[in-house]
């Protein structure tokens, strides 16, 4: 009656436990599970989880962490009197395979006064969620393409290696789990090796600094390496994670070779250029061809701005332009006026572009000196407006001379001829011919407002801007000149 009465209080105490218990006969009955055993398992009594150990193993099938099935089953070795602890087994349900737990087992064998054993239990505890989160951080680990070793602190070997390091190096994985840390050294040639392995005995978190890895094929890799302590179940760990400083020296020497060739190229361009900061347009650089043109030397330019330097003549334009290399980073050729060291004031064509060297962001600027140019075009446009103030003896052959006095390449875009509609070819025609708004008007019937319109929309599409220009346009571009008299 005493056995009963203590085996009903036993009951009780383990009722409210946490950890699930399984109280087994010597027979090999199952007497009794508390709550906790059977939400372990997924179910809700005992008679579903097994009156006997034969019917728990018809009911669930176990297998240990390296998918061998244990051999006998611990509920066995319970009942065998054997005494061991922290055995992991993964349980699923035969009825429900999705249903699958992590359980660390433990026995318990109570004996009586004679030795004989009176109580034997199955203790478990649930580390499902542990071994569900170890699993994810194996899968990120190996995953992670930054190279990273993992080091067992108790006996200072590797335990866990991934496909990053073995790449990075050229190791096999078998050729770094279980080797010590002084056998596949991860602090190699390291800057301060002394510090990483005070650290590394302490446990403590190892800064990063330079190290020189040997390969197993010989030769070395240099790289960054860092410790950082982590825990891998109840062990503490090392997690060593490495940067490849090759691959940083290979793209360092590439871009030092790229900056090398762009310096290079920028002084001998035979065009003015200039590179400043796009934050403040401060000029860095100038080329020999800019001190050649406009006569400043580096130590007027650099370090100031355009607008510090006095280069921009209007400096409205100067802040527009300006503007838009911020707003789009590109501006194509755009004519401006230029100040010369001297003073004098130079027609030019600047076009910009935005460039990045290194992490620094810069504007490139080009200056085309088209003074020259710019003089003649004014001359012959003064030279063809005095001839068109009287257009009463305004012949073909003097059309014709003013016209090639016109410099080549000034024709607009590639030669391109903009569409143009009956009426509009009609007075481009005229135009040639020498009459004026009232003539055309009453040789085509319509009013003076009308030829006005359509002469303005023909100048839109020509892109000029003066009868003249129109006059010379329609020369170069095959239009029939005919005499004021005709």
């Amino acid at each position: 009656m005493t056995a009963d009465v203590d085996r009903h209080e036993l009951r009780q105490i383990i009722a409210g436990l946490s950890e699930g218990v399984i109280l087994v006969e010597p027979d090999q009955t199952i007497a009794y599970a508390n709550e906790a055993a059977l939400s372990m398992h997924g179910v809700e009594s005992l008679a579903e989880l097994g009156a006997t150990v034969d019917a728990y193993r018809g009911r669930f099938a176990l297998r240990y962490r390296n998918n061998r099935a244990p051999e006998p089953y611990p509920i066995e070795r319970v009942v065998a009197g054997e005494r061991f602890h922290d055995v992991i087994v993964e349980v699923r349900r035969s009825d429900q395979p999705e249903a699958e737990f992590v359980h660390s087992l433990r026995s318990l064998v109570a004996t009586d006064r004679e030795g004989r054993p009176s109580c034997l239990a199955l203790i478990i505890k649930d580390v499902s969620d542990q071994f569900e989160a170890e699993e994810r951080f194996e899968k990120t680990f190996n995953a992670n393409p930054a190279p990273a070793v993992i080091t067992r602190l108790s006996d200072l070997r590797h335990v866990k290696v991934n496909t990053g390091f073995l790449e990075m190096t050229g190791h096999i994985r078998d050729g770094v789990i279980g080797r010590s840390v002084y056998e596949v050294d991860v602090l190699a040639g390291a800057r301060n090796r002394d510090l990483a392995i005070s650290r590394l005995n302490e446990g403590g978190t190892i800064p990063q600094m330079e190290a020189c890895l040997d390969l197993p094929g010989g030769g070395t890799r240099f790289v960054i390496v860092a410790g950082q302590p982590i825990e891998m179940g109840d062990e503490p760990c090392m997690l060593f994670t490495f940067a490849d400083l090759d691959l940083r020296r290979k793209a360092e020497t590439a871009l030092r070779q790229s900056e090398e060739r762009f310096a290079k190229a920028f002084r001998l361009t035979p065009v003015p250029t200039l590179l400043a900061r796009l934050d403040g347009f401060t000029i860095t650089g100038i080329n020999e061809a800019f001190t050649r043109v406009f006569g400043h030397g580096e130590d007027r330019v650099v370090g100031r701005s355009p607008a510090e330097t006095g280069l921009w003549v209007v400096e409205t334009a100067r802040e527009r332009f300006e503007e838009a290399v911020r707003r789009s980073g590109f501006v194509p050729g755009q004519e401006v006026c230029l100040r010369h060291e001297d003073g004098s004031e130079m027609d030019c064509l600047v076009s910009a572009e935005r460039v990045e060297i290194g992490e620094e962001t810069f504007v490139l600027l080009v200056l085309q000196d088209i003074t020259e140019r710019k003089r003649s075009e004014r001359e012959l446009f003064q030279a063809v407006e005095a001839v068109m103030a009287d257009t009463s003896w305004f012949s073909r052959g003097l059309i014709e001379k003013l016209a090639n006095l016109r410099q080549p390449g000034d024709r607009g875009e590639e030669g391109t001829s903009p569409s143009l509609t009956v009426r509009e070819r009609q007075i481009l025609n005229l135009i040639c011919a020498g009459l004026d708004d009232d003539a055309i008007a009453r040789k085509l019937g319509l009013s003076r407002n009308t030829v006005r319109n359509h002469g303005a929309a023909l100048y839109r599409k020509l892109g000029v801007h003066k009868r003249a220009e129109a006059v010379i346009w329609g020369r170069e571009n095959g239009f029939p000149i005919q005499a004021s008299g005709s």
